[in-house]
């Protein structure tokens, strides 16, 4: 499956899905959906078949009356149920905010009155999760506060740990540029005075599940004291309506060669995996280091690899001939391993065992000895992930210089083939 859903006109629509719990279960894919704005619908439309083919049957809107008016509402239509459930009762003008303001602790600020002054709403909107029977979607204007407060609520109720709750969060990165287009197109084309508009740092999510977990003890003891209900119950009742057993069976994977028109998707993998990271603490790659010529220019010089389970992209890789700047001048003797990825939680188990010995594959097609790599000498977990694939290291490399402006030092390690 695909988190994230492709519409014409909306830039933040994801499925919830696939999302594991602490005791094995996971978010059944299709059941539950956070979006932006679903007022840019329109009947007629590819976009609103393709909401329509969903299978809907409640909409809930967590925007003021206001937004609705000035910029419309989901059009009506028999198969599903619309509900507005405004939850932050005190807006502001995130777009006129000064350059200073730092969005982790002013947005979890925000965040934190939403949680206590919309109990009413969220209260309500919990109520309806337990109850529907049929796939939900709840939205604001651009699916990151609001929504992204409610998700969090919601999957913490699932039995979801808090660093994956901060990771989707944070998955708004991935649409940051198409809502400021959007924006600049409603405003003459000037930018948001504050730097922090649509962005969705993991700090934001972090922040705020400390303060509510500190004022309340849990998500859990938020609804109990804040909200009035029965956590318990209510966990129980969204777990048996929300999840399913993780599954033990996956589709095999097939690979393909990647084409220049899979760089935008190259790109967006490799940003989903850098969000994973930062919400783990993992101080490793960024969203937005790798452009689409980064990986054009991997598939003239090299090779990049898809892999796909059931039609749904699993991992991919890269396969360079030579590797200066960890490796200096060396015989060709080696293919080198670059930007192994898997699809967060949605990957078959041990895909990245399975690309890796695909890409030893092509390496040995190429008559060539050793399969080499490196990982960054911070990241011990990593290293020993690849020795137990059977790479061994062959030294340290100081100073790599990475294309990124700041050298920094890696492990070498490589493995004999054949």
């Amino acid at each position: 499956m695909d988190r994230h859903v492709a519409f014409d006109g909306l830039h933040n629509f994801r499925d919830l899905g696939g999302y594991p719990t602490t005791d094995g279960h996971r978010v059944r894919p299709g059941r539950l959906y956070r979006a932006d704005s679903l007022g840019r619908l329109t009947p007629g439309t590819p976009d609103w078949s393709r909401f329509l083919s969903l299978g809907i049957g409640t909409v809930i809107d967590l925007r003021h009356d206001w937004e609705i008016e000035k910029r419309g509402r989901i059009p009506e239509d028999a198969s599903f149920t619309y509900r507005n459930l405004s939850i932050e009762h005190r807006p502001y003008n995130q777009a006129a905010l000064g350059a200073d303001v730092d969005p982790g602790p002013y947005l979890a600020e925000r965040f934190l009155e939403v949680a206590e002054d919309g109990t009413k709403e969220i209260r309500e909107a919990l109520e309806l999760l337990a109850e529907s029977k049929a796939p939900l979607v709840f939205h604001c204007a651009s699916g990151k506060d609001r929504t992204g407060e409610l998700a969090a609520l919601i999957l913490s109720l699932l039995g979801v740990d808090e660093r994956t709750i901060i990771e989707d969060f944070s998955l708004t990165e991935l649409a940051t540029q198409a809502l400021l287009s959007d924006w600049r197109a409603r405003n003459n084309g000037n930018s948001p005075n504050w730097p922090g508009f649509a962005r969705a740092p993991e700090s934001v999510m972090r922040l705020f599940l400390e303060r509510l977990n500190s004022r309340y003890g849990s998500v859990q003891g938020y609804v109990a004291e804040a909200l009035g209900m029965d956590a318990e119950a209510l966990s129980t009742r969204l777990r048996e309506n929300l999840l399913e057993p993780t599954p033990t069976t996956w589709q095999p994977l097939t690979y393909r060669r990647a084409t220049p028109r899979d760089a935008p998707t190259l790109v967006r993998l490799r940003d989903s995996v850098a969000l994973w990271m930062l919400a783990r603490g993992i101080d490793q790659w960024k969203p937005g280091e790798k452009d689409e010529a980064h990986f054009r220019r991997r598939m003239d010089e090299g090779e990049v690899w898809l892999a796909h389970s059931a039609n749904h992209l699993a991992g991919a890789y890269e396969l360079w001939w030579t590797d200066e700047a960890a490796w200096g001048p060396r015989p060709a003797e080696a293919g080198y391993i670059h930007r192994l990825m898997t699809t967060p939680h949605l990957a078959p188990p041990g895909t990245g065992r399975a690309l890796l010995t695909h890409a030893e594959s092509r390496i040995t097609e190429a008559a060539l000895p050793y399969a080499r790599l490196d990982c960054l000498s911070t990241n011990p977990r990593l290293r020993t992930y690849y020795e137990s694939a059977g790479y061994t290291v062959a030294g340290e490399q100081p100073a790599k210089d990475g294309g990124l402006g700041s050298p920094y030092a890696v492990t070498l390690l490589e493995k004999r083939l054949g």
